[in-house]
């Protein structure tokens, strides 16, 4: 059956005619169910990390008479950051601002415009909006670990909900937002700067500006309860598939393999922490290997988008020696007290895996690949101003912060209460009953 030209002719011209149309419905942003689906599981996984993986973390590390306190702070700054990430820290973060190359603007406050129907990439806006929420809550609560067993509850709750408008959310635009650092192109594919080397180097101000616990160092002060260590290291390792792997923010074979490399440098830094106090110690110790895979945890961090599994091997097992020396001879010989070590793990081993993340994303190293034209030192170099650039900001403003603090309601507990525990002469509870 023959097509007269007349009728091929308009059968085409109506062809390209709705060629617009149909290029606008391809480009329309559509919800992927799988995606969203392993959003969903990150963010809960992410979540568990905070209550209670790193609540758990901590208490086992204090004194029985403090075991409430850090697991009470936790709980609480799970729920402080959750609000005032509503209110105005998920939109400082991620919007456009005036000062967009520094922070986000304020378009988003209390939410505006976040729908049921908004969707941000493949997923959901809400799930977006909430697994950044998770990352909110855990960076201030990392900084518990440096001060534990010495800080008012009150003070806490002030220095965090500042700390978290001032310093988390325009970091978090700097890189992830489109701020000045990632538009120079430094990887932090899941937290390096913004999560660890943040909280480590706020932590050891914090350390630093209320000073040493009574009796440090000359009494002893080993951890109440290493099994709660031990179980809350295990939570925080499982719940960091979510922290890596989700931030792909799709089930693909990039967030394959962060999961595959979170595992293995993990699992490398352990060992190495752990041999490394072998050889120092004369014994391993439960502590030494949970902490160890902490700090290999947070070294691959911001490389787990980029590098191969090995490599994920040397970050983990460079991070696992370099953060046993940073929590015991560095710690020893400047003097500082970090009560649990969030500088000795987070800080150095957010730096070290900062600066290899660098060099483990080539491809010739069995990474991802840089961009076109940048070569390794030239990566590396970016690398080095992302970390001066949150050692500096951090640093600065978290001092800041705690001075205002200190005038406005005073940062330290009485020794009194310092020596009954802050169990009893803060929350008039007890962890055990004697």
């Amino acid at each position: 059956m023959r097509i007269s030209k007349r009728l091929m002719g308009g059968l085409i011209s109506l062809g390209i005619a709705g060629l617009p149309a149909l290029a606008l419905a391809t480009e329309t942003p559509t919800v992927d169910s799988g995606n969203t689906a392993w959003m969903l599981t990150s963010t809960a996984l992410v979540l568990f990390m905070t209550i209670p993986g790193l609540a758990l973390f901590y208490a086992g590390m204090v004194r029985a008479k403090n075991v409430l306190s850090v697991m009470m702070q936790c709980f609480a700054i799970t729920a402080l950051m959750t609000l005032l990430w509503v209110v105005a820290g998920y939109s400082i973060a991620f919007t456009e601002g005036s000062m967009n190359d520094y922070m986000g603007g304020l378009s988003k406050m209390f939410l505006a415009g976040v729908t049921r129907d908004s969707i941000s990439g493949s997923i959901p806006e809400t799930v977006f909006m909430t697994f950044q929420m998770t990352f909110a809550i855990i960076t201030p609560a990392l900084i518990v670990g440096a001060f534990a067993e010495r800080m008012k509850f009150s003070a806490m709750l002030w220095f965090m909900g500042l700390w978290l408008l001032a310093v988390y959310a325009p970091i978090a635009h700097w890189v992830w937002g489109g701020g000045w650092l990632g538009s120079m192109g430094v990887l932090d594919f899941a937290g390096g700067t913004v999560v660890h080397i943040n909280a480590g180097i706020a932590g050891l101000v914090a350390a630093l500006v209320l000073g040493k616990r009574k009796g440090y160092p000359t009494t002893a002060m080993p951890p109440h309860n290493l099994g709660y260590t031990l179980i809350g290291a295990s939570m925080l390792w499982i719940g960091w598939f979510g922290f890596n792997a989700g931030s792909e923010l799709a089930a693909d074979g990039t967030a394959g393999m962060a999961m595959a490399v979170t595992q293995i440098a993990a699992a490398a830094a352990a060992l190495a922490w752990m041999f490394a106090e072998w050889v120092s110690h004369g014994k391993p110790s439960v502590l030494g290997i949970a902490s160890g895979a902490v700090a290999g945890l947070v070294a691959i961090t911001p490389a787990s988008g980029t590098a191969g599994p090995m490599g994920a091997l040397v970050i983990g097992a460079v991070a696992g020696v370099g953060c046993f020396f940073g929590a015991t001879k560095l710690k020893r010989a400047l003097g500082f007290d970090d009560s649990l070590d969030a500088f000795g793990v987070h800080g150095i081993g957010g730096i070290i895996g900062a600066i290899l993340t660098g060099v483990f994303a080539d491809a010739s190293l069995g990474g991802a690949g840089l961009a076109e034209g940048v070569t390794i030192s030239a990566q590396v170099g970016k690398q080095f101003v992302g970390v001066a650039a949150t050692l500096i900001y951090t640093a600065i403003v978290s001092f800041v912060l705690l001075k205002i603090v200190d005038y406005i309601v005073g940062l330290r507990v009485t020794e009194e209460q310092e020596t009954e525990g802050l169990d009893l002469s803060l929350h008039d509870e007890r962890g055990y009953i004697l």
